[in-house]
């Protein structure tokens, strides 16, 4: 009898019909530790909700939501539910950090009674400091009394350098840890990661099955171009910074592990209820692994492209694209990207350099400035090794390094370049290249990913920049940009195509998939 029990138990039907009513159960007891946290939360911000709609009636409001005769909040049939967004490196300042607070006003603009949550783990930033950041950085106006932040105390869970080998299978473990520590926090009606910790929201799957989970994707934290470019005799095999690591022992191993990984990665993929991505090229790949396996899925709810928001407008504001600006464009080309491995500035270096040796009209007086924030030591030897390489290629005339530069900096360059560059294999979107459409420069980038597939591409028949694989390739890119008889005409066309990356139309499309989710929510 003992023996059966134990047959029984350890088999895999008994565990697919038992493991769910534990997630189930755990979940259950995490709500009722959290309601009161919840419940006091949401009294705090209805009543600040109400004092700043008290304070600002009969003026401009950020927000469409009314008071009643009575100074009371007005009875409505609108969704008034909690969101939380997974992002615990909500006060990063970058691209991704733009997309999160964008879809949060959009969000409140939408649902102006319902509460949105940041589980962040900048602990050490108040509130705040955190929206006039969000105000002074992206230009991003928040409703504060409806927006809150959780403070998570285990982020050095999903930090890189706590895992220093089996790196994508300790960070994503890591999400869950840091995925539990949220929850112990609080329990959202609807679950959004933006960052692209999927294992989190598997979590939440796990533990409350009807809570409706959304994940945004930057980028796959596993590729099939990825698992290629180990092998180097593959078309991929010289690209990217794992680039021919598949040879030896070693490499055998790391090719197992990724194809492991990318195994599990591709189930936990099929929990999410609503998957936005960055690009197509992004989507491509999340379809590619994900989408075997969410089938039913994706007849509801198929995976789709949201682009994310450019200041496109604050760039057309600035910086003007005319007959008369066009005199004070200088044979300048730039490239806008922090001091990173895969953003490979040593191509761009290499391929100017050859550009400059060949003495063309357009070469002769060509300037090559790399603009770029520097995190940490590492990249600061980076730049160190970048500085050398310049000298030793015999063009540190023509090279100007800015580090770290200012928002009225990067305006000034944008007005006086002639070329926008980028040099990153597969960027997984491209919001710089962008910014250089937007700002009228000619695009140079590299054949692949999203500027590739979606930025720079032609507009009513006719391209908007140039686009290249190696270094000799970059260097004729450079040529034929700074030889256009009339550079002005792709100037407007490559301004016309960054229209379809502004923020208005991320935030229409942002509404159209939170509608899902809070749809899923109501029908819960």
């Amino acid at each position: 009898m003992a023996l059966f029990a134990t047959i029984v138990v350890t088999s895999p039907l008994f565990l697919l019909l038992i493991v769910p009513f534990i997630g189930s159960g755990i979940g259950w007891l995490l709500r009722r530790k959290t309601d009161g946290r919840r419940i006091h939360l949401i009294n705090l911000m209805e009543e600040e909700h109400r004092k700043y709609l008290h304070q600002h009636q009969g003026s401009d409001s950020t927000t469409p939501d009314k008071l009643d005769a009575n100074g009371e909040l007005q009875a409505t049939q609108d969704w008034q539910g909690v969101v939380g967004f997974f992002h615990p490196f909500c006060n990063a300042g970058g691209g991704g950090e733009r997309v999160l607070w964008a879809a949060i006003r959009a969000t409140q603009d939408r649902w102006p009674r319902a509460k949105c949550f940041v589980y962040t783990g900048d602990h050490d930033v108040p509130k705040d400091a955190i929206i006039a950041r969000v105000k002074n950085r992206f230009n991003i106006q928040l409703h504060a009394p409806t927006v809150q932040f959780l403070y998570l105390s285990k982020r050095n869970w999903v930090l890189a350098s706590r895992w220093p080998v089996f790196t994508l299978l300790g960070q994503s473990l890591g999400s869950i840890v840091l995925a539990w520590d949220a929850f112990s926090l609080m329990v959202p009606d609807i679950f959004i990661d933006t960052m692209g910790y999927a294992f989190a929201l598997s979590l939440s799957k796990f533990l409350f099955r009807s809570v409706p989970t959304g994940a945004y994707v930057h980028y796959p934290t596993i590729s099939t171009d990825m698992l290629e470019s180990l092998d180097p005799t593959s078309s991929l095999g010289s690209q990217g910074v794992n680039a021919g690591k598949g040879t030896g022992a070693r490499g055998a191993v790391k090719k197992i592990y990724w194809r492991l990984f990318a195994a599990l990665y591709s189930w936990v993929g099929s929990s999410i209820d609503v998957v936005m991505t960055n690009s197509t090229w992004t989507q491509a790949h999340v379809k590619s692994l994900w989408g075997p396996y969410r089938l039913e899925k994706d007849r509801e709810h198929p995976i789709a492209v949201v682009y994310p928001p450019v200041a496109v407008s604050e760039f057309e504001h600035e910086v003007e694209v005319s007959a008369a600006s066009e005199k004070q464009r200088e044979p300048v080309l730039i490239y806008i990207a922090q001091f990173r491995p895969e953003k490979n500035h040593p191509l761009i270096i290499q391929s100017f350099a050859d550009f400059v040796k060949t003495k063309t009209p357009a070469a002769e007086k060509a300037q090559l400035v790399l603009i770029g924030s520097v995190r940490d030591d590492s990249d600061s030897k980076r730049v160190y090794r970048l500085r050398l390489m310049v000298n030793e290629l015999g063009i540190k005339d023509h090279v100007q390094f800015h580090i770290n530069a200012s928002w009225s900096e990067i305006l000034e360059w944008s007005r006086k370049a002639s070329v926008g560059v980028n040099g990153m294999w597969n960027e997984h979107f491209g919001i710089g290249v962008v910014e250089y459409q937007a700002a009228g420069l000619i695009s140079v980038v590299h054949d692949s990913g999203g500027p590739k597939l979606d930025i720079v591409t032609k507009v009513d028949g006719e391209p908007t920049g140039f686009h290249a694989s190696n270094a000799a390739e970059f260097a004729a890119g450079y040529e034929a940009a700074l030889s256009l008889p009339d550079p002005l005409a792709m100037r407007l066309r490559a301004r016309k195509s960054a229209k379809r990356f502004s923020e208005e139309v991320f935030e229409a499309q942002w509404l159209s998939q939170m509608g899902r989710l809070v749809a899923l929510g109501k029908r819960k």
